[in-house]
């Protein structure tokens, strides 16, 4: 894309506000996720369901308990989908799978962002293997320095639950690191 055409997304976005991209929505069975395509917006992305990312150090008392039941509302040791900010922290993001951890306050839970791209050398990262969130089988890595707060209207869809070993590698390190209970 040429400078002057990247400019004039940029005036347009700014006066008009941001584009509705097409967004992935599901049918919830058994735990598996099979996507339909909708013009809404994407969930978590503004407004007072956006997901945010917090400092993992100064969210209070945290208690991580396994807990999922795949009911539409986000569960720690489920994984679902909503707008990740990027780490530029710019505006820009993308819709992406994250692993629900732990309760926060209200109805809000906090999650951590995962990735398929191969982090087995990287201590940030805790190994996920593979699962139904992800629908070409690739292994996947959840980052324990990107912590977030995810609202249940902020979501997109549920996705699969993390076994519960899995979800204890994960649970172990964010206690190991940020001290949580």
């Amino acid at each position: 894309m040429s400078t002057f055409t990247s400019i004039i997304r940029r005036v347009a976005n700014a006066l008009l506000g941001p584009s509705t991209r097409a967004a992935s929505s599901a049918v919830r069975t058994a735990g598996l996720a099979t996507p339909s395509t909708t013009t809404a917006a994407s969930p978590g992305r503004s407004g007072r369901t956006a997901t945010v990312e917090v400092d993992p150090r100064a969210v209070g008392a945290v208690s991580i308990d396994y807990a999922p039941s795949i009911d539409g509302d986000p569960d720690p040791g489920e994984i679902v989908w909503t707008w990740v900010p990027y780490e530029e922290r710019d505006g820009r993001g993308k819709d992406r799978p994250v692993l629900i951890v732990a309760r926060s306050t209200g109805v809000w839970v906090l999650a951590v962002q995962l990735t398929s791209k191969d982090h087995s050398q990287d201590g940030e990262f805790v190994p996920l293997g593979t699962g139904g969130w992800d629908s070409a089988g690739r292994p996947s890595w959840a980052n324990l320095d990107r912590v977030f707060r995810v609202h249940p209207d902020g979501m997109r869809r549920e996705a699969a639950q993390v076994p519960r070993d899995r979800f204890a590698r994960v649970a172990a390190g964010l206690r190991s690191r940020y001290g949580w209970r």
